[in-house]
């Protein structure tokens, strides 16, 4: 925490930003700033725009609550301001960020680390539309956005590869496709929360992540129990393989007629979404932890250096 005399320490809440991810960044931000002033901090909402800077410079707050989503919040920017500022700050520091954000550089990461990932390449666009670069079904997906923004599931048999929308970035990744259940788990400090079977009608989407209703969550997850520690063991060690700080959140893939060889770690979110349908805060609330005490924890937990 910030050597200021003041006896409340002072938050800035980044919210919002220019990332794809603006409106879940702004309902995370504003969740947790809320709150953080039931627990007592003085809370200042700070949408992210160029005079970041400037703003910061005028609230000088003690810390720095990082709730952006996406490009720029996610991916060691924001966080190398910060750095330069010297602001302690929440979550994951520069490296780590940059790292889990790059998901082909992730999955290099994984591998050097014994954790189970599949097969994927990254292409230029104009490839992924020329030919199938992989043996359908396969995934195409933005390198180095966050979420669900822009996938393109191929199937089994499909004829042709797909047509990629504009805003899709000039390099992506294509990934072969696991079938099966989507399994989360988040990691605080140490500590893996649980495992929370994500259950929805087909592909769990941007929409189906943030919208009410788009999908339920069953944790703990009715999964055999060397599953679930599987989940719990390679969540921890992917948090500490990309140096992650604070909270993360990874994300499986499990085919259950394969037994544990089907468990598939496909990537981890430094900056997981914080609203009430949020899944870390649902895996925290199910051991007891408030998502006050969470979001306090948080704060507490921040520094420079990270």
């Amino acid at each position: 925490m910030g050597s200021s005399s003041r006896t409340t320490p002072t938050v800035a809440v980044l919210l919002g930003g220019p990332s794809a991810e603006r409106e879940v960044s702004l309902s995370t931000g504003r969740e947790c700033a809320a709150a953080l002033r039931d627990e007592g901090f003085q809370v200042v909402e700070v949408d992210a725009g160029p005079d970041l800077p400037a703003r910061l410079a005028d609230i000088s707050p003690d810390v720095v609550f990082n709730a952006l989503h996406g490009r720029w919040g996610e991916d060691g920017c924001v966080q190398g301001l910060l750095e330069w500022l010297r602001i302690p700050y929440t979550h994951s520091g520069v490296l780590a960020s940059a790292l889990a954000m790059d998901k082909a550089r992730a999955k290099e990461v994984y591998r050097s680390a014994g954790l189970p990932v599949v097969e994927s390449r990254l292409a230029e666009r104009h490839e992924v539309e020329a030919q199938h670069l992989l043996e359908p079904p396969y995934v195409v997906k933005p390198n180095n956005e966050g979420s669900s923004v822009g996938i393109y599931i191929v199937q089994e048999g499909a004829n042709s590869p797909p047509k990629l929308a504009e805003t899709m970035p000039d390099t992506v990744m294509v990934e072969q496709y696991v079938k099966g259940r989507e399994l989360t788990t988040s990691v605080l400090g140490d500590r893996a929360l649980g495992v929370t079977d994500i259950i929805t009608d087909g592909w769990y989407d941007y929409d189906a992540k943030y919208k009410p209703g788009g999908s339920r969550h069953e944790i703990p997850a009715n999964v055999p129990q060397e599953i679930t520690d599987a989940c719990l063991d390679y969540a921890l060690r992917a948090h500490h393989a990309l140096g992650c700080r604070g909270v993360s959140r990874t994300d499986f893939r499990w085919d259950e007629d394969k037994g544990l060889d089907g468990l598939i770690l496909l990537e981890t979110n430094t900056q997981p979404g914080m609203t009430p349908t949020s899944l870390i805060p649902e895996q925290a609330a199910a051991i007891g932890i408030s998502f006050g005490a969470l979001c306090r924890w948080l704060v507490e937990d921040a520094s420079c250096g990270r």
